[in-house]
């Protein structure tokens, strides 16, 4: 079952990576990208699950799915999400750094030294088998992207109930505030849903919690990006100067 569960999460995922791209490369917009970069990672992750439950866990099959799995798919995650509420010229200035903390974490985690062996069994945990670097990584990696995610969300809502495009100042086209808005809540909410492997654990095992959380919370993102990039029948475009919407030019 869980094996089942993590192949249907990386089926998932792989849909939702080739949707993305495919937009990126219609419309070259730059939170699609980031997307893209994100799902492939949890595509990555879900296949290193997938095999470590099919065939029993290693130390490969682990660094794998720790390091696309808890360090690198939620920042690039939230990457997208700065895009959408902050501007490209915010956005490009963060995607640098996170290209530079992904290869440094990419070192990091395929070559730090492990502290156990890691049996064939049930999926062994980062703070048994790495020392203090890589799980410092996957703190702030998860920890700080997953609260830029729901910030933004609970930013971009805030926004659309005062009557205002969801923005954080940048001067910018939005065609569907509100339509943005639900798209941010329930890309948060797929990323609590992520974080939840924790809670269930304890009443469904560390593979089972994970792989269910997974595939849930893949499923739920896939239908914040559905919401977020499908265009209104009528678009009617605002455009946010001095953090307040004024009406777009006739014609």
């Amino acid at each position: 079952m869980n094996a089942a569960l993590a192949a249907a999460a990386t089926l998932v995922a792989l849909a939702f990576c080739l949707s993305t791209l495919d937009r990126w490369l219609r419309r070259r917009r730059p939170h699609e990208l980031a997307w893209t970069v994100s799902l492939a990672l949890f595509a990555l992750g879900s296949a290193a699950l997938w095999w470590a439950e099919s065939v029993g866990w290693g130390l490969g099959a682990f660094r794998v799915f720790y390091l696309a799995g808890a360090v690198l798919n939620v920042p690039w995650l939230a990457l997208g999400t700065v895009y959408l509420l902050a501007g490209p010229e915010v956005g490009h200035r963060v995607r640098a750094w996170l290209v530079l903390l992904s290869g440094f974490s990419v070192g990091v985690i395929l070559t730090a030294p492990t502290r156990v062996a890691i049996g064939r069994g049930e999926m062994p945990t980062g703070k048994d088998v790495f020392g203090v670097t890589p799980r410092v990584l996957a703190a702030v990696g998860s920890g700080v992207a997953a609260v830029v995610i729901i910030g933004g969300a609970v930013w971009s809502a805030w926004r659309v109930w005062r009557g205002r495009v969801p923005s954080l100042g940048a001067a910018r086209t939005v065609t569907a505030p509100r339509r943005l808005a639900v798209g941010n809540v329930l890309i948060a909410a797929g990323t609590l849903i992520l974080s939840a492997s924790g809670t269930l654990a304890g009443r469904l095992g560390k593979d089972r919690a994970f792989a269910v959380t997974l595939l849930v919370g893949i499923a739920v993102l896939f239908a914040g990006f559905l919401v977020t990039s499908t265009t209104a029948r009528r678009p009617v475009p605002a455009v946010v100067r001095d953090g307040a919407p004024a009406p777009a030019p006739a014609g």
